[in-house]
Parts: structure tokens; sequence; C-alpha cells
């Protein structure tokens, strides 16, 4: 469609996306737009970026627009799940830019901030309710929330849920929920545990599907650089002599670790800001503006932090450590070469992560372009960044893995996995774990 009006969507909405700039419909909102007017379940595959939240929030709002009814006391008529604080926040906003002049009462709930202001929104009653699971349940065993005239369901990103623990919680909130009531599941990925789980709680479901993160990287310079652990924070600092590194995404594995190579950076005149689950909400917000803003040029941060995370123009991505997920590759470099511009994606390799390269080269399809700095003495200049281009239908991912660090889901969040050991022998393979948030 090339259009959103033939969607047949409330005029209000249309003025909203006019106002936005929204003039084409992406491909996940042309697929998931009007199966969804119709009232179906709807199983969608995409990953951010792709224009899937407007996807589900239009036909949604659709509805609140023209079937007005008084929000119910002590809960909402439309309930969204998501992962993490950033990704729920960002959810939230988006409903609020979308729905702009339409008086609706929409408000988000999670953990890491009081719960004053959120009981208060509860109990006035909210047209959407934006949750993470931990500090949902919190309000339900308070008998603060209930969720007896919640219409529509939306669970996002449920490959991270599901990573973080939260199956549980999701199954206790669901068996809060009416019977009849509209759902819509967001994944992406969809292996067999997530298969099962739609299959539990939706109905005779669409199933819509988008590989954005082929496009993506098709924009995308990929390099690798071998580096023994020991001297990947100077070589990190030693990239930063290149001026084009303007506004840097690091990922690390760890909290701790995102913690020490931002310090790292900042005592080598680099500005710049970890952001992780074990940040305060106010420090997240602060850190991920001063970054927006073009205040502090890097922001290291999690897996599990940085989904959310939605910046046009970030210029690098730099793997500090490969992730032990594959797919998360994926996920790291999609941070950059948004809204049609190009970036870069720079990985640190050393010879105990030669596995996890194999298996990203495997999923991506790609042999991604090396360099060996490997006991570098001095300055270099930085590598040669070749383009790579990853196909639209990647390789199957890897099993889920089996062991999952314990989480704090009455908090929302994640208490985070031991450190990967450094006597590690060459040629040892642990069993992966979900990354830290």
């Amino acid at each position: 469609m090339d259009n959103f009006h033939g969607f047949g969507l409330a005029a209000p909405l249309n003025v909203a996306l006019a106002k936005l700039g929204f003039a084409r419909p992406t491909p996940i909102q042309a697929q998931a737009i009007p199966p969804l007017m119709t009232g179906r379940d709807l199983v969608g595959i995409a990953q951010t970026g792709t224009g899937k939240t407007a996807a589900f929030a239009l036909p949604i709002l659709n509805r609140l627009v023209t079937d007005r009814r008084p929000a119910p006391r002590g809960g909402a008529r439309v309930l969204i799940l998501a992962p993490t604080r950033e990704l729920a926040s960002q959810i939230a906003q988006s409903f609020r830019d979308l729905s702009d002049r339409l008086s609706l009462k929409i408000a988000v709930v999670f953990g890491g901030v009081p719960h004053g202001a959120q009981i208060r929104a509860l109990q006035a009653g909210l047209d959407v309710l934006v949750a993470t699971p931990g500090r949902l349940l919190d309000h339900l065993d308070a008998g603060v929330a209930r969720l007896g005239a919640v219409e529509f369901l939306v669970l996002d990103e449920v490959d991270q849920m599901l990573d973080l623990g939260f199956i549980k919680p999701i199954r206790r909130i669901v068996r809060e929920l009416p019977r009849k009531r509209q759902n819509l599941f967001f994944s992406a990925t969809m292996p067999a545990d997530i298969r099962a789980l739609a299959g539990e709680l939706l109905h005779d479901p669409i199933e819509v599907a988008v590989t954005p993160a082929a496009k993506t990287a098709d924009r995308v310079e990929h390099s690798v650089i071998f580096v023994d652990t020991a001297k990947k924070r100077d070589m990190l600092v030693e990239l930063f002599d290149d001026a084009t590194m303007s506004r840097v995404l690091v990922f690390t594995r760890t909290k701790r670790g995102a913690d020490r190579v931002a310090k790292a950076l900042d005592e080598a005149g680099v500005d710049a800001a970890a952001i992780h689950g074990n940040k305060s909400q106010g420090q997240r917000e602060r850190a991920l503006g001063a970054f927006k803003d073009g205040k502090t040029r890097v922001l290291v941060a999690t897996d599990i932090a940085a989904r959310g995370i939605d910046i046009d123009s970030v210029t690098h991505v730099v793997n500090f450590e490969l992730p032990e997920v594959a797919e998360a590759y994926v996920h790291r470099i999609g941070r950059t070469a948004r809204a049609g511009a190009g970036g870069r994606a720079i990985s640190f390799c050393d010879h105990e992560e030669r596995d996890l390269l194999r298996a990203i080269e495997r999923l991506t399809r790609l042999n991604l372009p090396k360099t060996d700095r490997r006991g570098a003495a001095g300055p270099k200049p930085a590598p040669t960044l070749r383009r790579a281009a990853v196909t639209a239908s990647p390789a199957p991912a890897p099993k889920r893995p089996h062991h999952v660090p314990h989480r704090d889901n009455r908090s929302g969040g994640a208490v985070a996995g031991n450190p990967r050991p450094a006597h590690r022998q060459r040629g040892f393979r642990p069993a992966r774990r979900a990354p830290g948030a």
C-alpha cells in the first residue's frame, strides 16, 4: 500500500501520521494493519527498527477512537508487555505521539522507580498500559491492578522476554485477562518454544514476517579485529582517534564490563556512559538522553539494556566482546545504518571467541573481513572496512541456551550471571547463557 489512507484509519490518526512525517507504511505495517483492523490475532516476526510499534498501535488506537468508553478503574483497555524499561517507555511515547489530542490515558509501569505514581495512574483507569512483567505482577499481588477489562494484549520482543525468564510471569498475567480479547505477538525470531507459547495464547492467528535486518546490514561495513582480551581497552581507545566515530555504541556481555569500559574511555578523554540493568532508571534516562543529544560520544551497553534504544545517527557499533548468542550480532549492528544512512560495525575477537565468530558467520552467511592486531604495539591506522551483505534469509538460529541466569522477575530486571572465567582453556566452550541486562 502506497499510503496510510487506504487502511481506513480514523481522521485524527491520519492527521497525526502526517504531522509525524509518516508518508508510506513499512512492510510490517502494510502486512499487519489490515488483518488487525478486522480483529484477527496476529504473530509478527520482525525486529526493532521495522516500524512494528506503529503496526500494532494504529489499529489499536483506531478501535479506541471509534469505540469510546470509560477507561476501567484499576486497569486498562490495552495491555502491552515489553522486556525492558527503555522499550516500554519508547512504546508508550509512540502511542502518545500517534494519539495526539485524543485525550487518551496512557501510562508506563516498570521497576526501578517508586510505586506511587503508577498506583495513582492505575486507580484512575487507563486506555493503554505498557508494562514490564515483574512490576505489573507487583501491582497485581497488591490488588492495585485489575485486568478483567483488557481488550487487547500485545507481547513485544517475546524472544527477549523468554531469555529474561519471564515465561511464568506472562502466564500468570494472562490468567487475569478475559478470554475474549485480541492478541498480538511480536518476536524477532520464532523458535519452537516461542511458537508453542503463541499456540497457547493466540486464536487462529495470521502470521506476517519481514526480514529488514538484511537490508540494514547491506549498508553496514563489517570488520573483525583479532586482539587479545588484555589489549582490547587500549585498542578501543586507539579507534577513537578516528573523528568519524562521532556517535558510537559499544557492546559488552556483562554489566561490570560495561562500567569498566566506560571508565577506561573517560580516563582516556573520550566522553562515555554505561547503561545496564543495575543502573537506576534516572541514570539510564540521563545517559541515553546525553547520547541522543550528542553530549556523550559513546554509550556502552549490554544487549538487554540496548533493547529499545532507537537512535538514527549512530555512526559505529563496536562489539567489545562478541555475543554468546550469534543472533545478537544482527540486533547489535542494526543499531547503526538506520533511516537510510550507512554505518560501521567493528568487532574485537580474542582467540577464545573464535567459536562465537564462526557461529555469527554461519548465521549471517558472511565471511567477515578480518585484521590481525594481536600484540600490536603503538598506534596503527584503523582497519580497512569492506562492505559485506547479509542474505535476506539467514540460516536457522542456534538453539536457545539451556541455562538462564537467575532473574528478578518482580523488579522487571535481570540479575547478571558470573563473567566468563579468565582461566578458560583454548577449545573449551561453555554452555551459552543470556547476556546480562
